[in-house]
């Protein structure tokens, strides 16, 4: 008894270690802007992921319908998965459910082709389009604007 009140007490001095501190890849001291023209309906359809920052896994997709959002991402190494409803939070932001902040539409081509998606605090940022294959100049302009919006471009990958 004496040996297992021991190992109780031992076990509780036991910590847990620390969560890994969560990267942020854009300067939070450069304003982000969302794209004040925006219009929640053409979000609908299938996307895929072409590009994101941090570390590489399998890039994702998302579908959207009217107020709502499914499919994943790979968001800095890690496949995160989507699913539910979202709300309209402010011109050009949606905070799907689940979410700790609203997504920023920083930027949707004039044809609603491709997009490139951020937050205030530089958790997330990455670029969608209507197909796997975008074209050379979307992926600049999505870049160009990432960087304007205070990313870490060295930390972008096309995926």
């Amino acid at each position: 008894m004496r040996r297992f009140l021991l190992l109780l007490a031992l076990a509780a001095c036991v910590r847990t270690p620390a969560p890994a501190p969560t990267e942020v890849f854009r300067n939070t001291q450069v304003p982000i802007y969302s794209n004040a023209g925006f219009d929640p309906a053409s979000l609908s359809g299938t996307w895929r992921q072409v590009a994101g920052f941090g570390a590489a896994c399998a890039p994702g997709g998302l579908t959207f319908s009217p107020g709502r959002v499914d499919g994943s991402l790979c968001l800095n190494g890690e496949t995160r998965r989507i699913s539910g409803p979202f709300a309209v939070t402010g011109p050009a932001r949606i905070l799907p459910a689940g979410e700790g902040e609203p997504w920023w539409i920083l930027w949707i081509d004039y044809d609603r082709r491709s997009m490139a998606i951020g937050t205030p605090s530089g958790k997330i940022g990455f670029v969608l389009d209507r197909t796997a294959g975008i074209p050379a100049d979307r992926m600049k302009a999505a870049a160009s604007i990432m960087d304007w919006n205070g990313y870490d471009m060295a930390r972008f990958r096309p995926l």
